[in-house]
């Protein structure tokens, strides 16, 4: 309850996008590789930027 009205930090946003793009990225790759692969590149993309921070 304490934590409902609590601010995400800007590496837990990018944590949470990376997580849904690789969910994304997983769910392509039964049907189109070429797109998951895409995916999984801007999932990179984001890994970095968090690791940076």
């Amino acid at each position: 309850m304490f934590g409902l009205f609590k601010k995400k930090s800007e590496k837990e946003k990018l944590q949470e996008a990376y997580k849904k793009l690789m969910e994304k990225s997983y769910q392509l790759s039964t049907s189109d590789r070429k797109k998951s692969d895409m995916v999984r590149a801007e999932a990179e993309e984001l890994i970095k930027k968090i690791e940076e921070m």
